[in-house]
């Protein structure tokens, strides 16, 4: 008796999880993926233009050329070259930032067509774990609203409001990290917790066998 009782307890549990495997649909992995590699380049652009491919530092690499030859160039016009150079590669953020516009663009409005449906918050049947999840991605949507408003404004907008808008722009860097950092904790963790399988579902829509 005790062995059947805890058969069906073992039973019920597994049922339960996977009554709670969220299922993720062709579209879902689509737009996630294709979001996720746009901001992977994105972020890449923006590393480069604040390390290796920095105006200062390609000034400084065209002036240790010249300095071997008879030419001179003042600091300002090093400075201008060095951007002209670097010109293509944010080329390809502005680029990235319009494929943004678009992909956010289907995925707010996919749920009015009955796909990835955003969830509430405030629900009360929600644990407090849920809760960190829902708001963490509304903060996370409302930061790329306000990134992809200021890049449109400083690529489209007048000239009077690019340097406030840049401003603004800049400091998506920061919360781009951190979620990132975030998502990535939190998907490693279930994972390995209570919903283990997460990462094959994401890739592939179905579940690695045990």
């Amino acid at each position: 008796q005790p062995l059947r009782q805890a058969a069906k307890r073992c039973a019920s549990y597994k049922k339960t999880n996977i009554m709670k495997e969220t299922k993720y649909s062709k579209i879902y992995r689509i737009i996630h993926w294709a979001i996720a590699i746009s901001f992977l380049l994105l972020l890449i652009t923006i590393f480069l233009r604040l390390t290796w491919m920095n105006k200062y530092n390609v000034a400084t690499i065209i002036q240790d050329y010249l300095s071997g030859t008879d030419q001179m160039l003042s600091q300002e016009q090093l400075i201008v070259l060095a951007k002209k150079i670097r010109q293509p590669m944010w080329d390809w953020h502005i680029y990235i930032g319009y494929v943004l516009v678009g992909l956010f663009s289907i995925r707010f409005i996919l749920p009015a067509l009955g796909h990835m449906k955003f969830q509430n918050p405030f629900s009360k049947n929600l644990s407090v774990k849920e809760k960190f999840q829902k708001w963490t991605y509304i903060i996370f949507y409302v930061c790329v609203i306000i990134s992809l408003v200021t890049g449109l404004i400083i690529e489209l907008g007048p000239k009077e409001l690019k340097k406030p808008m840049e401003e603004i722009h800049i400091l998506g860097i920061y919360y781009l990290v951190a979620f990132i950092v975030i998502h990535l904790a939190g998907v490693i963790i279930a994972e390995f917790t209570e919903q283990k399988g997460i990462i094959s579902r994401i890739v592939s829509g179905t579940k690695d066998k045990d």
